[in-house]
């Protein structure tokens, strides 16, 4: 993994570089260039062999860098943290957090990845993403007790995402219940939140956090064949307004920090009415599976507690979990 990271860092440049030249700087012969090289598809990434000039990217790369990353986080929420890591590989973020000891009480700890092997979404379906195509993170935080409206956390850090795009200058981002940040109605983003420990407290959430950038055929492929929601990137001008996905991943890490330590005081109740304000679903008709059962009716927004309000012929009922599609949705 190491020697794939480092062959990927020289390469990000998009410039073409010999084999000669890569195996000098890497310590390695000339054929384990050339067969490191051919096993950078298996992480996503198109690369060109150039007759007797050597190899390129077809598109170069914005690397995460951790040192950028914690000093654009900002003084107050880096006070709070315990660890901040970016690593090239992984099997998931939010696995390797739930693995590792909890942070103490009101604190945090993140882990950034440039891609995840075993990416997670909602009820066991896979996150797809190349290397460095978009941000894949996961931030574990530690509460005293068990807040109020913890189900509805989800949506709470949809909230926190959705500002911080905004912010960059992302217009149209829409939230779709429980756990999709949309833009012109395809997937922009997801958010996964496991919570472990005892409700009496501490308890431990990890945020996982997944936002694509840029969105190649390959990966567009790959989601509609799975029959998930059409992927969309986020516009590069955007990106470049949020400083690269160094500085959008250190302005997501710091919101979702300050949402968390907001709903341990507050819960869900403030953002309510912003959630309501950007719902992709509200007024749709939709489809609803949980388990082996399947309803259809309109979409009727959020409940306060976060539970999604859905209208059928005996009357609106409260849907707490499941699988939700508009009607000519997949």
């Amino acid at each position: 993994m190491v020697t794939r990271d480092a062959l990927i860092g020289v390469l990000a440049d998009g410039r073409i570089h010999s084999g000669s030249s890569l195996a000098l700087r890497l310590g390695l012969s000339r054929s384990a260039i050339w067969k490191q090289v051919h096993r950078l598809g298996e992480v996503g990434l198109e690369i060109d062999a150039v007759p007797g000039r050597g190899y390129r990217l077809r598109q170069p790369l914005d690397l995460l860098d951790q040192a950028r990353i914690q000093a654009a986080v900002g003084a107050l929420a880096m006070a709070a943290c315990e660890s901040l890591e970016v690593v090239g590989i992984t099997g998931s973020t939010s696995a390797a957090l739930i693995a590792a000891a909890p942070p103490a009480v009101g604190r945090w700890r993140a882990l950034l990845a440039e891609y995840q092997s075993a990416g997670r979404g909602r009820r066991g379906r896979r996150w797809v993403s190349p290397y460095a195509s978009g941000l894949c993170l996961s931030l574990a935080w530690s509460f005293a007790t068990a807040p109020r409206d913890l189900p509805a956390l989800s949506l709470a850090v949809g909230v926190a995402v959705r500002r911080t795009l905004a912010a960059c200058g992302a217009a149209g981002v829409q939230l779709k219940w429980p756990n999709d940040i949309v833009l012109g109605g395809a997937k922009l983003g997801g958010i996964l939140v496991d919570v472990d420990g005892d409700a009496r407290g501490p308890l431990r959430a990890v945020v996982g956090l997944g936002l694509n950038l840029a969105v190649p055929d390959s990966l567009r492929q790959v989601v509609l064949a799975e029959a998930g929601l059409a992927p969309v990137g986020l516009d590069a001008a955007v990106v470049a307004q949020a400083g690269g996905r160094n500085g959008l991943a250190a302005a997501l890490l710091a919101a979702i920090h300050d949402l968390l330590a907001a709903f341990a005081r507050q819960g869900f109740a403030p953002l309510a009415d912003e959630w309501r304000r950007h719902d992709h679903l509200c007024g749709r008709p939709v489809t609803v599976r949980s388990g082996a059962t399947e309803a259809t009716g309109v979409a009727r927004g959020i409940a306060a507690d976060g539970a999604l309000l859905v209208e059928g012929p005996a009357g609106i009922a409260a849907v707490f979990a499941g699988d939700v599609t508009l009607r000519d949705e997949p």
